[in-house]
C-alpha cells in the first residue's frame, strides 16, 4: 500500500503545479507547443525489452500506438502489437494509458502517468505479471538531458524500478530545407525488485506445458528453495543500458532506427552478468 499512497501524493502534488503551469512535451520540428496533438506511430522490434530484460523465448515483434496531447500537459495512449513468432492472429498485448507533463522551473519538468496492460493468458513476456504501472519521471532539458523515473509495477505481483540517464540529442545534417537528421545516444542504470520472475517461470512451465512440450528441470523456479525468491525480492542493480537512435526528422513524421545494448547486472534474474541487443525500426506522425 505505501507505494500507492506515495504515488497519490505525487498525483495530488503534480496536479497542484500543473493547474500553474502550461506546458507539453517536446513535439517534432516546426510543431508548437501550444497546440494539441495526434501521434501515430508503427514499430518493428527483434525482441522485446523489460528494463533491459528479455524473455528466454524470442519475442520480435510490431506494433501500433497513438497518443493524443493537450495543450494543458494532458495525454491519453493506447498500445497494440503482435509477437511475430505466434501462430494465432490475435493481438498479443495491448495497453491503454493516461498522464500529465508540467513545468516545475525553466529547464525542469515533470511527468505522471499510469497505465493498464492487457494479456492473453500463458503470455511469454516477462512483464506480463505486471498489467498496471504508475510512473513519476523528472527531466532536466538542458547541453546534456537528465532523467530520473521511478516505476511501480502491480498485478499477479508487485515490483518497483528506478531509473537515471542521461542523453543528447545531437543534429548531423539536412538533406533538404524542412528536414534533419539527428541522433540523440543515451545511457541509463536500472534498478529494482523482480517478482515478475518468479511468475514468469511458473507461466512457462504451464506454457510448455500445455504446447506439450517434455520439461526439463528449470534452473530457480519457485520449488527450489528460498535462495531465488530471496533475490528477486531485493532491491538491486539490474541493467546498464546504452541505446543510440538514429532520426530522420521532417515537420509532421519522423523515421527512426535505434540500437540498444543492455549489459545485465549479476543481480538479474534473466541470464546474470550477460549483454542482451535490441534493434527497431520506427515510424511517427504527428497531426
Amino acid at each position: 500500500m505505501k507505494p500507492l499512497i506515495l504515488f497519490a501524493i505525487i498525483i495530488f502534488y503534480g496536479a497542484f503545479c500543473f493547474a500553474q503551469t502550461d506546458t507539453t512535451k517536446a513535439a517534432p520540428a516546426d510543431s508548437t507547443a501550444s497546440r494539441s496533438t495526434l501521434t501515430v506511430a508503427a514499430v518493428y522490434a527483434n525482441n522485446a525489452s523489460y528494463y533491459g530484460q528479455k524473455s528466454a523465448e524470442s519475442t520480435p515483434y510490431a506494433a501500433l500506438s497513438a497518443t493524443v496531447r493537450f495543450n494543458s500537459g494532458f495525454y491519453f495512449s493506447g498500445l497494440a502489437y503482435k509477437l511475430l513468432n505466434e501462430q494465432t492472429s490475435s493481438v498479443s498485448a495491448s495497453s491503454l494509458g493516461a498522464g500529465v507533463n508540467f513545468k516545475l522551473a525553466k529547464n525542469l519538468s515533470a511527468d505522471l502517468n499510469y497505465s493498464h496492460s492487457f494479456y492473453p493468458a500463458y503470455s511469454p513476456l516477462l512483464q506480463a505479471a505486471n498489467a498496471d504501472n504508475a510512473s513519476a519521471a523528472f527531466i532536466y532539458e538542458n547541453w546534456l538531458n537528465v532523467n530520473l523515473s521511478g516505476d511501480y509495477a502491480f498485478g499477479k505481483t508487485n515490483d518497483e524500478f528506478f531509473t537515471g540517464g542521461i542523453s543528447k540529442s545531437i543534429s548531423l545534417f539536412s538533406i533538404g530545407k524542412k528536414d534533419i537528421v539527428t541522433i540523440n545516444p543515451s545511457a541509463d542504470i536500472v534498478a529494482g525488485t523482480q517478482h515478475f520472475y518468479q511468475t514468469y517461470l511458473t507461466e512457462q512451465k504451464l506454457r510448455d506445458s500445455v504446447l506439450g512440450i517434455i520439461l526439463s528441470p528449470v534452473t530457480g523456479t519457485p520449488s527450489q528453495g528460498t535462495t531465488k525468491t530471496a533475490t528477486t525480492t531485493a532491491f538491486n542493480l539490474l541493467s546498464y543500458n546504452f541505446k543510440l537512435p538514429l532520426a530522420y526528422n521532417r515537420s509532421h513524421y519522423v523515421l527512426e532506427a535505434a540500437y540498444q545494448l543492455s549489459v545485465l547486472s549479476n543481480h538479474a534474474q534473466t541470464d546474470p552478468g550477460k549483454t542482451n541487443s535490441f534493434v527497431t525500426l520506427s515510424f511517427y506522425y504527428q497531426f
